[in-house]
């Protein structure tokens, strides 16, 4: 999988020196696949699916150009497991992943507490909370 994405120029090329990333970037490339997966990550913005969700969080983490590419190389992994192995393509609910990413967030959030000392108790959104009715 790594190989198939660093073909296609979605990869990054990381310069290390002393454990240190010293620059890191994508290769330029005239590969047809990459336009075509990079054209398909660049219309997620207005998906309702788990991947539009992760265009999102992309974009506003990373902004457009490496939400496009971070897109593009999650789409490749998937079409590169999909030939691969010949299973059909089965998505999660966006609700589903957007749960299991809240999740994650908070587990790794309360990891980071303990590290330091801290401790985080997570109370569960109230009804008026979480149909977002209070900020």
């Amino acid at each position: 999988m790594k190989h198939f994405t660093s073909w296609l120029g979605l990869s990054p090329h990381n310069e290390k020196t002393g454990g240190k990333i010293i620059r890191s970037k994508i290769k330029k490339t005239d590969n047809r696949a990459n336009h075509a997966f990079r054209l398909a990550a660049a219309t997620l913005g207005r998906s309702q699916s788990a991947l539009g969700v992760f265009y999102r969080r992309m974009k506003a983490k990373l902004g457009t150009p490496k939400a496009v590419v971070a897109s593009a190389h999650k789409l490749a992994r998937i079409v590169y497991h999909l030939l691969k192995y010949q299973v059909p393509f089965s998505a999660l609910p966006p609700a589903q992943e957007d749960a299991r990413y809240r999740e994650r967030a908070l587990r790794n959030l309360q990891r980071k507490a303990l590290k330091l000392g801290a401790r985080v108790v997570i109370d569960p959104p109230s009804d008026t909370q979480a149909h977002g009715l209070v900020s």
